[in-house]
């Protein structure tokens, strides 16, 4: 073969095969080191500001995952150039996740350089899969003017501090990850099976981390309070799973894969899976602090912030399974709904009873959800998974 025609060693190859590989997996756990840092910063700073601390740094990074998770659905991240950078980029995913509970303060500066990194192999791997694709090159290019800005401002916020360091923490956020939202959405290009396989995945790690928040939130002796709270927790980890991945999951996919590729489809995978999506590994993360919190105080009531964190938590994952379900299928989920509102209602006695109880009647509301959707929708259910499984064969 001449040289002339051989394929350049720094280049990305167009993605053929959906399924979600090994390296992607791979570079996923780093997050889990993210989720488990934001929880750890909640819980050093049981305050409101701490709370929005959290959220903002959480929120930051869910960009930065979700920018590779555009990536992958694109290009082959076999390739040896694609590998590297990916290994680059999990480095520099580490030392931002490092960085978190310092995100501002002494760590400031090292967390937006290690973000930076991660955004720049970001773009420069976008970049060579777009050389032959107009429409994407235009797509990444806009991409890449709201990430230079919002890098930039991490970089301004890290030599600030009080209300202006959150309002740049702030506009750095809604400038480097809404604005792909505003424009550019017929560029990108989509496999809907891998999109919607990865955000499943990685609620699945937010869902891990917040039962590794079980295990580290005690380290008194266990007795049956103790096992008690874990058996809970692990039923509130179990029933958010359920919601998720029984049947949701499978109709948002079919959805997905049934929308005009181009601009609908990409605008569809934007709102449900790259926005809504965030919500609920939100909700999930502040639920890990409320079971972090029952486990470390298990005779005590939760106090304000942790409370807030637990009811609140899992009404924010409810309410992002309404919008989910209202933007690929155009429902309202009234149980979900009415399930978001009975756990709000809930706080006053949260902070009143002892945790494990607050705990317990969580887990209450999510059971009685979930039994009313399974008699409600029972034929629904019944040809869903009859579909999946015949699939599947």
């Amino acid at each position: 073969m001449e040289a002339s025609a051989r394929t350049p060693r720094l280049t990305a190859t167009r993605r053929r095969d959906a399924r979600v590989t090994a390296l992607e997996l791979f570079f996923d756990l780093v997050f889990v080191l993210a989720l488990t840092q934001c929880t750890a910063l909640m819980a050093k700073d049981p305050t409101w500001q701490g709370l929005v601390r959290a959220l903002l740094v959480l929120a930051v990074l869910w960009g930065g995952w979700g920018g590779y998770a555009g990536l992958t659905r694109v290009i082959d991240p076999g390739g040896g150039a694609v590998r590297l950078a990916m290994f680059a980029a999990m480095a520099a995913f580490l030392v931002a996740a490092l960085s978190v509970p310092g995100a501002f303060g002494d760590d400031a500066l090292a967390f937006a350089c290690a973000y930076g990194i991660v955004r720049i192999a970001h773009i420069w791997l976008f970049t060579l899969s777009s050389r032959e694709d107009p429409d994407l090159r235009q797509s990444v290019l806009g991409l890449s003017v709201g990430t230079a800005i919002g890098v930039g401002l991490l970089l301004g916020a890290s030599a600030a501090d009080g209300y202006v360091q959150g309002g740049l923490w702030a506009l750095a956020l809604l400038i480097d990850v809404g604005l792909p939202f505003l424009f550019f959405a017929e560029g990108w290009r989509l496999m809907t099976s891998h999109f919607a396989e990865r955000h499943g995945l990685i609620l699945i790690i937010a869902l891990g981390e917040s039962i590794v928040a079980i295990g580290v939130g005690s380290d008194a002796v266990v007795d049956g309070a103790v096992v008690a709270a874990a058996i809970l927790g692990v039923g509130i980890a179990a029933a958010l799973w359920w919601l998720y991945f029984d049947v949701t999951v499978w109709l948002a996919e079919e959805r997905l894969a049934r929308a005009a590729p181009g601009r609908e489809q990409n605008e569809l995978a934007r709102d449900a899976y790259s926005l809504l999506h965030f919500p609920m590994v939100a909700g999930i993360v502040l639920a890990a602090l409320g079971l972090k919190s029952t486990l470390a105080h298990i005779d005590d009531p939760l106090e304000e912030v942790p409370a807030v964190a637990l009811v609140g938590g899992v009404a924010l994952y409810l309410l992002a399974h309404v919008g989910f379900k209202l933007r690929t299928s155009r429902a309202l989920s009234v149980p979900r709904l009415v399930g978001a509102i009975g756990l709000v209602l809930l706080y006053p006695l949260a902070v009143e009873v002892r945790s494990v109880v607050a705990v317990a009647l969580v887990l209450a509301v999510l059971c009685a959800v979930i039994v009313y959707e399974l008699v409600k929708y029972a034929d629904t259910r019944r040809d869903v998974r009859s579909q999946i499984h015949a699939a599947h064969e």
